[in-house]
């Protein structure tokens, strides 16, 4: 699509991947939540490589657990879900897992630019909250919309709620996110995309963008 940076009022920033790297921290926390479902149940599981978890990373969160554990009933896949959750924001909090390198500066100078700060993020509300928290940037971000299961059951509905309730033209929001679901809520939406290049994303998954990042920082540059 064409697009004109000039036209854009709000920036929508994907979280894991984007501002975030939850990649040191996630097999050891998937790993300890299904050990301890398989304890409680009596159901053995096999624990899933990094590889096969950092592929899921992204997808809404009941996606990703119906292809991990496909064998267990949505109840039980739900209880390995909200320990993984449980697990992942104590971690956060304890300072593990990584942020990416002058998330606090770039998002504070956009914001002072006069740009809406949006997220746009699959994990839910504890997780987004905690990463944004943490991170020193929560105050900076408008109300957060995640899904719901109900009306909003993918990232292309969180950004056409934020469309629809700003009154915004669809290239006034730019989608900022590493992986597939990112690209996706752009591109189902008429929005442009801003690929980060340094995220989580398999060589490519991503088969265009309006611009790419080689690190947060450059969305500076550009804005």
């Amino acid at each position: 699509m064409d697009w004109n940076p000039k036209r854009v009022r709000a920036l929508a920033f994907d979280v894991d991947g984007t501002l975030f790297s939850s990649e040191g921290i996630i097999l050891e926390t998937y790993a300890e939540a299904i050990r301890r479902f398989s304890v409680n149940s009596q159901i053995p599981l096999e624990v899933p490589d990094r590889e096969r978890i950092m592929l899921e990373i992204g997808k809404p969160v009941k996606t990703i657990f119906l292809n991990l554990v496909p064998q267990l009933k949505e109840s039980e896949r739900d209880q390995i879900s909200d320990s993984v959750l449980e697990l992942l924001v104590s971690k956060i909090r304890q300072g593990e897992g990584e942020f990416y390198p002058k998330v606090k500066e770039t998002v504070t100078s956009l914001k002072n630019k006069g740009y809406q700060i949006l997220a746009a993020s699959n994990g839910r509300m504890p997780y987004v909250k905690t990463i944004l928290e943490v991170s020193g940037i929560l105050s900076l971000f408008d109300p957060i919309v995640v899904l719901d299961n109900e009306t909003i059951k993918t990232k292309p509905d969180i950004v056409a709620k934020y469309i629809r309730d700003y009154s915004y033209s669809p290239d006034e929001i730019l989608m900022i996110g590493d992986r597939s679901s990112d690209h996706e809520a752009a591109r189902k939406n008429g929005s442009p995309f801003a690929f980060c290049a340094y995220g989580h994303a398999p060589e490519g998954e991503i088969p265009d963008w309006e611009v790419s990042l080689a690190k947060l920082e450059d969305l500076d540059a550009i804005f």
